[in-house]
């Protein structure tokens, strides 16, 4: 079935459940208020089920109520897995056999964002889950750069390690301040470095559309739920597993496979 509507308290009821923060004062008009926006959205029969005072002069809400909305599930689209989700054996195995040296990582939460988290949960030995992470791997070379690094930072730290990927969390979004900083960073290494010379860049983070890789001017986008071994097995797909193409034919002859 490719036609679903939202589940509440029975099937297909459509029933769904919405929070926002009004800038009111907690009172009987501010519920009204955001009743009112719950019915803009669609919402009818719309519930106020939860109202707090946020600090001077704000109120948070939870809001159940109906909507008519359908969902075209043969319509979504997403960002396919397109590599095989390797072991750490054979992650190790593939990189030794065919790149014959570490493979050389840096990592970092750029621009003002402090939140290591995410970056840590990837990189660290620790990792997430009851995985480790990618310091883990006897054949990655992994720098953690930590918090709130600077763009040219981030470009000199990879050219000082010849880093074969860089990756970014970001987990600030306030002003898109996610988007500016990797567009920022992209623009950065496209400058320092030709482009046979780049390394993979990498952003994750939980706000990020994975299919906006292209626009950012990024390699590839993880978003939330995102494990170690994912991010590993992306690195031994996009930088060594894939073969080599052929050169170039020569005076102009097409090349015979």
């Amino acid at each position: 079935m490719s036609i679903v509507r939202p589940y509440g308290d029975t099937t297909g009821d459509g029933m769904v459940q919405v929070s926002f923060t009004l800038p009111l004062v907690h009172d009987k008009r501010a519920e009204g208020a955001a009743i009112q926006l719950a019915n803009k959205m669609g919402m009818d029969p719309a519930m106020l089920v939860h109202a707090k005072p946020m600090g001077e002069g704000f109120t948070f809400f939870v809001v159940y109520g109906k909507v008519n909305h359908l969902v075209d599930t043969d319509k979504v689209q997403i960002v396919e897995r397109d590599f095989p989700l390797l072991g750490a054996k054979e992650i190790n195995a593939v990189i030794k056999r065919k790149l014959r040296r570490r493979l050389n990582v840096v990592g970092a939460c750029i621009g003002t964002d402090a939140h290591t988290v995410g970056i840590d949960a990837i990189l660290n030995l620790k990792g997430i889950a009851g995985e480790k992470g990618l310091e883990s791997y006897r054949e990655l070379s992994v720098t953690n750069m930590g918090a709130q690094v600077s763009v040219p930072d981030l470009v000199e730290t990879a050219k000082a390690q010849k880093a074969d990927a860089v990756l970014v969390s970001q987990v600030v979004t306030q002003r898109d301040a996610h988007l500016l900083n990797t567009r920022a960073m992209s623009a950065a290494f496209r400058e320092a470095l030709p482009e046979g010379k780049r390394p993979l860049l990498i952003v994750g983070g939980p706000r990020f559309d994975e299919l906006m890789a292209g626009e950012l001017g990024v390699d590839r986008i993880f978003s939330r739920g995102t494990t170690p071994r994912e991010v590993a097995s992306y690195l031994v797909h996009a930088l060594v597993a894939r073969p080599t193409p052929p050169p170039p034919p020569k005076n102009g002859l097409k090349a015979i496979s």
